[in-house]
């Protein structure tokens, strides 16, 4: 795809098989494009990242590709002005869905992140007993064939009970997520388990930034929302010794939130209190970028400082919850969600 002096780029592999060459093939002196466009939504935690092919058929000579099978994508520039060239993996993705429509003839393919096979997404019911988060987040790995990639600050969290009933192991991650302040997510045959907007990997390395300045974008959407008038949130557990219920407590002031389920631990009422405290303190801002030229190399939970626009959005911390990159008829363009973190 050609945009002046900027051309975008692709690689598309098929169970191994590069289909490049097919996407744009010679015919005698000319180049058929067959590749009408390619679109990658990568979303943040649990939810499971989508491709979307598009492919010119009008000829006939495009083979539709069978569920199951596994397509690998790199996306990028290839040349240009104001752009860092070079193609950025994306990962793998599995065929769910394949459509043939016409006139005039096109072939549709959707696929999801190939990480979230059938198993992980499978309800069941398990339970665990005087352990750590670490450990919890090494068992669901195990059996998904997963590599675990817990953040040091979280993995020696001691669990003295912890149930998952009737639940998907993605369903349940996100459970405990939530009750940490922190991601789930599976990328790359790992499952993570991270504090949200964390500044390193669960191995250390320091997370790069993104500082995206306003003439980068051709559209920008900013929005304030009423915040939540809770500014402490209570948590109850069931104190044995005593035979009642007590209650733990984060933030101070009149307006309180309490946590929707009694606890077994002063311990683990006081992770969720601070966990929904500290949601609850964060701006209500939120803001949506589209970049005229495409950068492959954002993804979903890395922070971003904003340049040239109002005050308030540059004086903003942001964190790319969902990212999706298209390339189509006009070039190369990747739109961002961005939420405000502390």
């Amino acid at each position: 795809m050609t945009g002046r002096a900027n051309v975008a780029g692709v690689r598309v592999m098929v169970d191994g098989v590069d289909i490049t060459p097919k996407l744009e093939e010679r015919v005698g002196t000319a180049r058929r494009r067959r590749l009408i466009s390619l679109g990658i939504t990568e979303k943040r935690g649990e939810e499971a990242d989508q491709l979307d092919i598009v492919i010119d058929d009008s000829d006939g000579g495009m083979a539709l590709p069978k569920a199951g099978k596994r397509i690998s994508v790199a996306i990028g520039w290839l040349q240009g002005i104001g752009v860092k060239t070079g193609l950025v993996e994306k990962g793998s993705f599995v065929v769910e869905d394949v459509e043939h429509s016409g006139p005039p003839d096109q072939v549709t393919i959707r696929a999801r992140a190939a990480d979230f096979t059938s198993e992980i997404r499978t309800r069941r019911d398990a339970s665990w007993h005087d352990t750590t988060l670490g450990q919890v987040v090494a068992d669901i790995a195990a059996r998904n064939k997963l590599e675990a990639r817990c953040a040091p600050a979280l993995a020696g969290i001691r669990v003295a009970a912890l149930a998952q009933s009737r639940q998907a192991d993605i369903a349940f991650l996100r459970r405990l997520g939530r009750a940490h302040d922190a991601l789930a997510s599976v990328k790359d045959g790992k499952l993570i388990l991270s504090p949200v907007g964390a500044l390193t990997t669960t191995t250390g390395r320091d997370l790069p930034a993104a500082t995206i300045r306003r003439r980068d974008g051709d559209r920008h959407a900013f929005r304030i929302q009423k915040p939540e008038e809770a500014t402490k949130v209570e948590a109850t557990y069931h104190d044995r010794r005593a035979g009642k219920p007590q209650v733990v407590a984060h933030g101070t002031g009149e307006k309180t939130k309490r946590v929707g389920r009694t606890y077994a631990t002063k311990e683990a009422a006081d992770r969720a209190a601070k966990a929904e405290h500290g949601r609850a303190a964060r701006k209500p801002y939120s803001l949506d970028l589209n970049l005229a030229l495409g950068n492959a190399a954002l993804y979903p939970d890395q922070r971003v400082s904003a340049s040239g626009f109002k005050p308030e959005i540059d004086a903003t911390k942001w964190l790319i919850s969902e990212v999706s990159h298209l390339i189509g008829d006009r070039g190369f363009v990747t739109t961002m969600k961005l939420e405000a973190v502390n």
